[in-house]
């Protein structure tokens, strides 16, 4: 019988106060919700920064799948919110920087804004246990 789906649980959740799961494991597949330069005590990290926080992103998907027994080596896709699509170039480059080949699918889209006006990305992943 298949586990009934189990949401991801953080010690320090920054997405709480959002009234957002950091994710969900269901079956043998993690679906995180969108991560964004968001520090563990809920501060943004890298204001006009955007290298600063596509780190602090890339950061936050680790820990969350590592939290729900995953890695990025597992990830089967990703969806890139982007506020300018004049950082597309630097998206290249990280997809070099955290996966490996075979790359996961993928979407980028450029969005007129994010949840919180000093946020530049948001990525959210589909990974594999």
């Amino acid at each position: 019988m298949p586990s009934a789906p189990t949401p991801i649980a953080l010690a320090n959740d920054p997405l709480a106060p959002y009234l957002i799961a950091p994710g969900w494991r269901v079956g043998d597949l993690l679906f995180l919700s969108g991560q964004a330069s968001i520090g563990p005590d809920g501060s943004i990290v890298g204001a006009g920064d955007f290298d600063a926080q596509l780190a602090q992103t890339f950061a936050n998907i680790e820990t969350v799948l590592a939290a729900g027994g995953s890695d990025l080596s597992k990830v089967v896709k990703a969806t890139i919110y982007l506020t300018d699509m004049a950082n597309f170039p630097a998206i290249l480059e990280a997809r070099k920087r955290w996966f490996t080949p075979p790359y996961p699918a993928d979407t980028t889209v450029e969005v007129k804004g994010l949840a919180l006006p000093q946020l530049m990305v948001e990525i959210d992943v589909i990974a594999a246990v």
